[in-house]
């Protein structure tokens, strides 16, 4: 969803594509975790700030972040960095989304990502690579009052259509010998499902945001959006990870996501058109479907907390943007299947996100 937000003196607007959503899809929340990805946009303010009926906009998102940090539950797996066995995740996610405004309220928008991603273990030679386009998502947005008869705060509120346009079965030709002697012992897998471009599964995604006006320059804000997948599993095996002893996570499970966002925006007022955000972000995975069709497959629960600024800078028809984010809190919860056989898997988490985005309206 396109999260626009204006105050009059200022650029004010924020949207969460993401992922996400991405977090499109697959975007990836925190490496291991798995949820959409949201970028942020904005629209200049002598156009009217918000979209006009019958005028397009063209998002452009770059989201970056390196995961090596390991957790179970709440707790830092520290003896994962110091015996080398901690799993990196790295991960671009390249976000084109494309709205059309019909009337005042209503909008529609198409969203797709495209993901470049590696995988390795840090004492391992072995690494996993994959690229691809991602999980399309359809939507129709509402505000709910008529933005040219209420200036100072607003809801919109959307519902889409999550495909599964993206590979869900990416694999790699590895050389199992890693000795460094003898042939090599070649053998193709899938890669970790953490960096596959699609998820195999059907969803439906709610977004909102809001906004409130508080005096003449600051706006407060909140947007997020949950995408409720058909549950199940995609099928696709987890190749060397296979156990018979726990069948039920043989498989990928097709699962939820969810963001959240909170924050003000504020003018930099020795810059024209430029303007800083300070916000917090959550965003994960949950243990269990909103839909209760099935819990089995192999996933990776829990959630990030993480705060930081952004800039915003428009120019006519071109709005930049750039944000940062550092975790504070991430909790790898326990999953259906950890319940079943009285586990707790662990996660890699990211310490740090890096968002970007390029807007044109026309």
């Amino acid at each position: 969803m396109i999260r626009r937000i204006f105050s009059r003196g200022f650029v004010c607007a924020l949207f969460a594509l993401m992922f996400v959503p991405m977090v499109a899809v697959s975007a990836h929340a925190q490496g291991c975790i798995l949820a959409r990805s949201p970028e942020q946009a904005g629209l200049p303010t002598e156009q009217g700030g918000l979209l006009q009926p019958h005028q397009f906009q063209l998002t452009i998102g770059e989201r970056h972040q390196f995961s090596y940090q390991h957790y179970v539950g709440d707790v830092y797996q520290e003896y994962r960095a110091q015996d080398r066995t901690q799993v990196e995740n790295r991960i671009n996610l390249v976000t084109l989304n494309l709205t059309y405004q019909v009337t005042p309220r209503v909008s529609v928008e198409w969203d797709m990502p495209w993901l470049f991603a590696s995988r390795k273990q840090q004492s391992s030679p072995i690494k996993y690579n994959s690229s691809g386009a991602g999980d399309t998502i359809v939507a129709v947005n509402s505000w709910l009052w008529n933005p040219n008869h209420v200036t100072r705060g607003n809801v919109e509120l959307g519902l889409g259509l999550y495909m599964p346009t993206g590979n869900d079965d990416v694999t790699n030709t590895i050389d199992t010998n890693t000795s460094g002697t003898g042939p090599a012992q070649t053998e193709t897998v899938p890669v970790d499902y953490s960096i596959q471009p699609g998820t195999g599964g059907w969803g439906g995604v709610f977004q909102w945001v809001g906004y409130h006006t508080v005096g003449n320059n600051f706006v407060l804000y909140t947007d997020g959006d949950y995408i409720a997948m058909q549950g199940g599993t995609n099928g696709i095996s987890r190749g060397f990870f296979q156990n018979p002893k726990t069948p039920m996570e043989n498989t990928v499970a097709i699962a939820d996501q969810y963001l959240w966002e909170g924050g003000v925006e504020f003018p930099i007022p020795e810059v024209k058109g430029l303007a800083m955000t300070a916000g917090a972000r959550w965003e994960g995975v949950p243990a269990y479907n909103l839909l209760p069709v099935s819990n089995d497959g192999f996933r990776r629960p829990g959630y990030a907390v993480s705060v930081g600024p952004g800039l915003e800078y428009s120019w006519h028809k071109t709005i930049l943007t750039a944000n940062i984010y550092d975790a504070v809190h991430r909790d790898r919860t326990r999953s259906y299947p950890d319940h079943v056989y009285g586990g707790h898997g662990d996660a890699a988490f990211a310490q740090y996100l890096w968002l970007a985005s390029y807007t044109y309206r026309f």
